[in-house]
């Protein structure tokens, strides 16, 4: 355990001043933030996202970019979406060429045009996306795991709620900044999809292998700071793939130097095998965990039993049976309250929130699912926060008062329902996938 404390301890990391640390409270709050800000922008905007959506919002934000280019051609504006995301329609809708037609389109009706960057981390979307995470506005991070559509921002009745942060910290804003050109923009599989002409995927088949090998051994390049009383820690960290995964790593000794408490936030109850044996071992050691995680109702998989069933819509029942089992196995813990499990809703929206906080000291803001799917395909990064000195135990816990007020405590695996209550479509989906054992691999994609 003294190696483990070391090694967490040694993080390079940079200093932070917290009274520049902000938490928003709502998609709105943060939609509004995010505006506001490019409006202002002086030097540089730098937004990374899964996804660009063509809806109202995804045009809203792309106006404001334009606007912002014309009135200042010199300031320095870049997009990072997913490749393979921004190029096909929403699951389960018609086939479509996807949000690279906007794209196109304003470029060819402004005078100075937005790059929107295509990053194909994998072949094929099945086998890992873009999941990175977080925009710089000159010397500002802001950061959270919502892309940009209606429902991220709150544009309309509903919203998918997530976590919000703001950073002003010129050194972490400088870091991110030159990753993203430098391991991602520069690399030759990158292309701009707002330009008319753009290759095919199976065209950059051998850049798109060298583009995930480079990230493989990428990591944010920054000069250690040293830390007054006064300041907390922040440590940008990135990851991809099994082997040397910086992000895993740090995710896995965050949870096992825990002494206390633990409260985790995920969207999709399916943990890592190495967080998973963190958890069990944390439980027996008598750390109190506490796990929030949506109902499947509030999953953004979900689909009404009053309208058609695709087999898309079977993910939150998979998830709610793993909540189940895991309930099931931890009954114990869960009667003399060292474990609380908590499932968020609110109305119809949905929930999308990651992250760790471990013993009111060390807080993990990120965009990763904790799944084995963030685990092994997908292109994750995540903000190692340390507050030794408690400076922002206060803003944390205003924040959890936040995340908490639509919960409700499960006291026993009884309150899940089992297989045969889901409508028939869900039970035969998972009947079928669990009789041909099809279900282990699925849980590695989820």
């Amino acid at each position: 355990m003294m190696a483990l404390r070391n090694s967490f301890e040694q993080l390079p990391s940079l200093a932070q001043d917290p009274n520049k640390f902000h938490v928003l409270a709502s998609a709105s709050e943060y939609r509004e933030y995010l505006i506001q800000a490019i409006r202002e922008a002086k030097s540089r905007i730098y937004l990374v996202a899964l996804y660009l959506e063509d809806d109202e919002a995804g045009r809203a934000v792309l106006s404001e970019l334009y606007n912002a280019k014309q009135n200042n051609p010199d300031l320095d504006i870049k997009v990072c979406v997913d490749w393979h995301r921004a190029q096909r329609g929403l699951i389960g809708a018609d086939q479509s060429d996807g949000n690279a037609v906007m794209y196109r389109e304003y470029r060819q009706n402004h005078q100075h045009g937005v790059p929107v960057f295509g990053v194909p981390v994998r072949g094929r979307e099945v086998f890992g996306v873009l999941h990175l995470k977080g925009f710089v506005v000159d010397d500002t991070v802001i950061y959270s795991g919502a892309s940009l559509n209606n429902i991220y921002l709150n544009y309309k009745d509903r919203y998918r709620f997530d976590r919000y942060h703001v950073l002003g910290n010129p050194s972490l804003a400088d870091s991110m900044v030159q990753f993203i050109n430098q391991e991602m923009i520069a690399n030759p599989a990158v292309n701009d999809l707002s330009l008319s002409e753009k290759p095919t995927t199976k065209q950059i088949k051998s850049d798109i292998r060298q583009l995930r090998g480079s990230l493989s051994q990428a990591q944010y390049q920054f000069t250690p700071e040293r830390l007054n009383a006064d300041q907390v820690a922040v440590t940008p960290l990135v990851g991809i793939g099994k082997r040397r995964n910086r992000l895993n790593h740090a995710v896995n000794q965050l949870l096992a130097r825990a002494k206390n408490e633990i409260f985790i936030c995920t969207p999709y109850f399916n943990f890592p095998k190495s967080v998973a044996k963190q958890i069990k071992r944390a439980l027996k050691r008598g750390v109190k965990v506490s796990i929030v995680v949506g109902d499947k109702t509030a999953n953004d998989f979900y689909i009404s039993p009053e309208e058609e069933f695709k087999t898309i819509g079977g993910l939150p029942y998979m998830y709610e049976l793993n909540l189940r089992r895991f309930a099931k196995s931890n009954e114990a813990h869960i009667a003399s309250r060292r474990l609380s499990i908590k499932l968020w809703k609110h109305d119809d929206n949905s929930f999308h929130l990651k992250g760790i906080w471990v013993d009111k000291t060390n807080m993990l803001i990120t965009g990763n699912n904790l799944n084995p799917r963030a685990w092994t395909l997908d292109l994750e990064n995540a903000l190692l926060i340390r507050d030794p000195h408690g400076h922002l135990v206060e803003k944390f816990e205003q924040e959890v008062a936040n995340i908490l007020e639509h919960t409700q405590l499960i006291c026993t695996y009884k309150q899940f329902e089992k297989v045969e209550h889901y409508p028939v479509p869900a039970q035969k989906l998972i009947r079928k996938i669990t009789r041909v054992k099809a279900d282990r691999v699925l849980k590695r994609l989820l």
